[in-house]
């Protein structure tokens, strides 16, 4: 394997149609869900619907602010079903670069060929991270293309910022994934730790909405460093940076136990 990056290069090729299919879901969400906007975003419906549910439930989805354009956006996109896409996609894709590999038996083979286990670990990583910069680009490029027939009111600085924070989100749980999948070697484990992290994050954010006395709760919630300080409203946040950061030290804490273990046969 001498050509630049070929795991890199292997990884988003093998991969391009599953990727189509989770562009296509972008779209497709994006498409059901913006366009309704002016027809009860702005006459008053919207709020009358928001104050009919329990406060509990709103503040547990995020929809205290799904009145503005970029709350709706927010509540129904970005902090809801797009998470939950890219979360799976995600996890998904972390689990497969080490661990379903080393349980089928395809990690020895690729080990086999003059790759370092560093080397599988970081590019595929990367892999992964460029795919959901991807799913992530389309987004921005469908809400700026909704924007205005929308009524949304969405600018372009907050609305990649926003961006970022979900890919933020989404790559830490796949760098759970795969740290996890190159200290167990196991697919179960690695799934288990991606999906966890999600939940986790989703789980603490709702609880610390729930009251003033578990505030504190949204400095340990991932979810939270993401989407709390309303970045489509307000723009960049530094905490973003935070899911970058963890992920990165996941993925190192997974290099170190990877390249000094047995891995299965």
């Amino acid at each position: 394997m001498n050509r630049v990056l070929p795991l890199f290069r292997r990884t988003l090729a093998d991969s391009w149609r599953g990727l189509a299919g989770w562009t296509a879901g972008v779209v497709a969400t994006l498409l059901l869900y913006l366009p309704i906007y002016p027809s009860f975003g702005g006459n008053g419906q919207m709020q009358e619907l928001v104050e009919s549910l329990p406060p509990e439930l709103v503040r547990t989805i995020g929809y205290d602010q799904i009145s503005t354009g970029a709350g709706y956006a927010q509540s129904t996109f970005f902090g809801l079903v797009g998470f939950v896409l890219l979360t799976i996609a995600a996890v998904g894709w972390g689990t497969g670069a080490i661990a379903n590999d080393e349980e089928n038996g395809q990690l020895e083979l690729t080990l086999a060929h003059g790759v370092t286990r560093g080397q599988v670990l970081a590019e595929r990583s990367a892999a992964v991270l460029v795919k959901l910069a991807w799913l992530a680009l389309v987004a921005v490029v469908t809400v700026l293309a909704l924007n205005e027939p929308s009524e949304l009111g969405i600018e372009v600085g907050p609305l990649v910022a926003t961006s970022a924070a979900l890919v933020g989100l989404s790559f830490l749980s796949a760098a759970a994934a795969i740290a996890v999948g190159a200290i167990a070697g196991r697919r179960s484990w690695a799934l288990g730790a991606g999906a966890g992290i999600a939940v986790y994050g989703y789980v603490m954010n709702a609880l610390s909405n729930q009251s003033d006395d578990l505030d504190g709760l949204h400095d340990w919630s991932p979810y939270a460093w993401a989407f709390g300080s309303e970045p489509l409203t307000n723009g960049w946040d530094w905490r973003i940076w935070l899911l970058y950061a963890v992920a990165a030290v996941l993925l190192v804490i997974g290099w170190i136990v990877f390249r000094r273990r047995d891995v299965a046969v």
